[in-house]
């Protein structure tokens, strides 16, 4: 009996390292998304304030990717007729922000500054070693560029 009970706890435990496997090499890639009308906007903000590239665009969608193509980001017509009503209903503004991490936070703030863009986080020290500085693009979305840094 003893010995059956060990062969069930033996197998259990490898069902279960053999799910936690399965579930560490199931790749995944977030893409944030933003039902907006400001498609031309939004286009122009991320290509020529930040550099992000265009991956697909049609009358309806863009998706862009960040310079080194490690992230994108979508952006969604309202009410289009091709989606489901969950993505019809537009962004409002509020309560979203996106965070950059970037190598040389000070360069992309002068940048950023040198296009006209408003900062609306001044370039900032934080106690727990973050360099950073923040932005809003043309929907409302906050837009936190930092360089991480152990602290001091």
């Amino acid at each position: 009996m003893h010995k059956l009970i060990m062969l069930v706890i033996a197998l259990l435990s490898a069902t279960g390292t053999q799910a936690q496997n399965n579930i560490k090499t199931n790749k995944m890639k977030l893409n944030a998304g933003i039902v907006t009308s400001k498609l031309a906007e939004s286009k122009a903000f991320y290509t020529n304030a930040l550099g992000f590239g265009i991956t697909f665009e049609n009358d309806f969608y863009l998706l862009l990717h960040t310079p080194n193509r490690e992230a994108e980001i979508s952006f969604l017509l309202p009410d289009h007729p091709s989606q489901q009503s969950l993505f019809h209903k537009p962004f409002n503004g509020t309560g979203m922000y996106l965070t950059i991490e970037v190598e040389d936070v000070d360069k992309i703030y002068k940048e950023i500054k040198q296009k006209g863009i408003e900062i609306k986080v001044d370039l900032r020290d934080e106690p727990w070693g973050d360099r950073h500085f923040a932005i809003a693009d043309p929907n409302g979305v906050n837009i936190d560029i930092v360089h991480y840094h152990a602290q001091q």
